[in-house]
C-alpha cells in the first residue's frame, strides 16, 4: 500500500493498466499455447505422449533393461564413437543436413545398426531406394510376411505406409509388404545393417500394442546383449538446453511479466513535458556533413546524371591543363587519345571510363550506384595522372 500511496493518481492508473495487460497476456498464453502432446502432432518423438508420439516405446525399452538414451547432439558426434554395438533409431527425421548423410554412413561402416522410418528416413540411408508410395492409404494395413529372415517372424503387423521402396538390387530383402508394396526392408551396408519401415506406425503410442507391432520393433533393433540404443531427436529439432524445462506457459508468463515491468518503468519515470535542460547550440556543419547533405539532395532529385556530368567536367578541365589544352572542347575519345599519348602508363581502363562518363552525363535514368562508381573512377584517374605529372613520369 505504501507503494501506491507514493504514486500520484496518473502513475497509479498507468500501473494498474500495465498489470491488467500482463494478466491478460498470461491468460491468452495459457489458452492458446500449443500442446505438443496432442493427437494432431504427427512427430514420433520419444518426448511426446500423444497418439503419434513414441514416448511409450522409449520408456518400454528403459523398463525392459535396454541400454537406451536420447541423442540430441549432431549425428557426426555419434559417428565418431560408433561401433558394432551401436543401434540408431531415426523415426521420421525431418531436419536433415548434408553432414548427417555422412554420419549415418560412418555409423554403418563401423558395424552399427540403423532403424529408419518414412520417406526422409529412407533418404538419409546410404544406397537407399525410397520412393513415393504406389498408393496412399488412410487406414492401417495388415502387412504380409515375405522374407525368410528372423524379422519376418514378428507376427501380425499393422502399418499406415507413407513411402515406398524400389527393388532395384537383390541386396534389398523385403520382409513385409502392403498390397505388393514393400513396407519393411532390410539390407547390409559395409559392416553394418539397415532396417527400413514405410512409416513409424508400429512404434507410435497409439499402435505399438496392436498385434505384433512391438515384436517388429524389438526384432528390428537386433540383440539386446551389449547393444547401445540411441534414439535420435536431433533431426526432430529437439536440441535441449537448461531452458528447455522452463519452456511453455511458465516461460511465456515470465517473458510477459518482464516486458510489462519494463513498460511500467519506462512510462512511470520517463514522462516529461519538455527537455530537462537547454538544447546545445547547433554547430557549424563539417565538410563531411555538407557532402552528405549534398548527396541527399542529388538522391531526392534523381540527379545522378548531373553528379556525373559535374565530375566529368572537372576531370576534363584538370587534365586539359596537364596537356596544355586549356579551354579546348574535346570528346571523350579525343581526350583519351591525348592522355594515352602523354601518359602511356596510365590505367588500361582510362578510355573506357571516359566514354562511360561522357555517356552517363546525359542519361536521366542513370542508376545511383552506377553514377557513384563512375565518379569514383574519374577521381582515381585524376589522382593517378596528377601524381605522374608531379613525378615527371609523363612521356614528353
Amino acid at each position: 500500500m505504501n507503494l501506491f500511496a507514493s504514486l500520484d493518481a496518473k502513475d497509479r492508473k498507468l500501473m494498474l493498466i500495465c498489470l491488467a495487460a500482463v494478466v491478460m497476456l498470461a491468460v491468452l498464453t495459457a489458452v492458446f499455447a500449443r500442446n505438443q502432446n496432442n493427437d494432431d502432432n504427427p512427430l514420433p518423438s520419444s518426448y511426446l505422449a500423444g497418439r503419434h508420439g513414441a514416448r511409450a516405446a522409449y520408456e518400454m525399452l528403459e523398463a525392459s533393461g535396454y541400454s537406451v538414451m536420447r541423442w540430441e547432439q549432431p549425428l557426426s558426434d555419434l559417428a565418431a564413437q560408433a561401433d558394432a554395438h551401436t543401434v540408431l533409431i531415426l523415426a521420421e527425421p525431418v531436419l536433415i543436413q548434408a553432414e548427417d548423410f555422412k554420419a549415418v554412413k560412418d555409423i554403418l561402416d563401423r558395424g552399427g545398426r540403423v532403424l529408419a522410418t518414412g520417406m526422409y528416413g529412407g533418404l538419409i540411408l546410404p544406397d537407399g531406394a525410397v520412393q513415393p508410395p504406389d498408393r496412399f492409404t488412410m487406414a492401417a494395413c495388415e502387412l504380409t510376411p515375405q522374407g525368410l529372415d528372423p524379422l519376418t517372424g514378428s507376427g501380425e503387423v499393422w502399418m499406415v505406409p507413407a513411402a515406398g521402396w524400389k527393388l532395384s538390387s537383390p541386396r534389398y530383402r523385403v520382409q513385409y509388404d502392403c498390397g505388393g508394396q514393400p513396407a519393411v526392408v532390410e539390407y547390409d551396408v559395409g559392416a553394418g545393417h539397415v532396417v527400413w519401415w514405410a512409416s513409424s506406425t508400429p512404434l507410435e503410442n497409439g499402435s505399438i500394442n496392436r498385434a505384433g507391432n512391438l515384436d517388429l520393433f524389438l526384432n528390428s533393433l537386433g540383440s539386446r546383449e551389449g547393444s547401445r540404443i540411441y534414439w535420435d531427436e536431433s533431426l526432430h529439432g529437439e536440441v535441449h538446453t537448461d531452458w528447455f524445462y522452463a519452456r511453455g506457459t511458465a516461460l511465456s508468463l515470465l517473458i510477459a511479466g518482464l516486458a510489462g515491468l519494463g513498460l511500467l518503468t519506462i512510462f512511470s519515470f520517463s514522462r516529461r513535458n519538455g527537455p530537462v535542460r537547454d538544447l546545445p547550440a547547433a554547430e557549424r556543419a563539417t565538410p563531411v556533413e555538407f557532402l552528405e547533405a549534398l548527396g541527399s539532395l542529388y538522391a531526392k532529385a534523381g540527379a545522378s546524371a548531373t553528379a556525373v556530368a559535374l565530375a566529368y567536367s572537372r576531370f576534363r578541365q584538370r587534365v586539359s591543363d596537364l596537356c596544355g589544352l586549356r579551354g579546348k572542347q574535346m570528346s571523350a575519345a579525343e581526350l583519351g587519345a591525348i592522355l594515352r599519348h602523354r601518359f602511356p602508363q596510365a590505367s588500361a581502363d582510362l578510355e573506357t571510363d571516359l566514354a562511360a562518363g561522357e555517356e552517363a552525363a546525359w542519361d536521366d535514368s542513370l542508376n545511383p550506384r552506377r553514377a557513384l562508381a563512375l565518379v569514383q573512377a574519374l577521381s582515381r584517374h585524376d589522382e593517378a595522372l596528377q601524381a605522374m605529372a608531379r613525378a615527371g613520369g609523363a612521356d614528353r
